[in-house]
């Protein structure tokens, strides 16, 4: 693996991370590879709700910017090994009923030349 590519994926991370903040549902899908699935932390299967291809990924990423108007991943670090990459984050936001989420997660992910093929997200999920 080359240094270059490293690098290339570490930025990837970043901008992912900033699109999220940003809530730019278009720079999100820019960063995925054709073919790609996002693993929800949440759901009744073993890998939470699973989303595979790129118009159930979108959704998936828009069904969070419903939930929480207000999202936010801060405190974020990643780091980047061969095909593989980690995002550490604080998630922060607050649902319509006014109820608000802080907690701590991660993203797994899985890369494909220059994009995300896989997301796998884990959080916290505090009493």
């Amino acid at each position: 693996m080359s240094n270059a590519l490293t690098q290339i994926r570490l930025q990837l991370l970043k901008d992912f991370a900033q699109a999220w903040n940003d809530h730019d549902i278009d720079a999100l899908m820019a960063c995925m590879a054709e073919g790609c699935r996002f693993d929800s932390s949440a759901g009744n299967d073993v890998f939470g709700n699973r989303a595979e291809g790129e118009d159930a990924v979108k959704a998936s990423y828009e069904a969070i910017f419903n939930v929480f108007p207000d999202a936010k991943w801060n405190e974020d670090t990643h780091f980047v090994d061969g095909d593989r990459g980690v995002s550490e984050w604080r998630f922060t936001g607050t649902k319509a009923d006014g109820s608000s989420v802080n907690l701590m997660g991660c993203d797994l992910f899985v890369f494909e030349g220059e994009k995300i093929l896989v997301k796998d997200s884990y959080r916290k999920n505090p009493a």
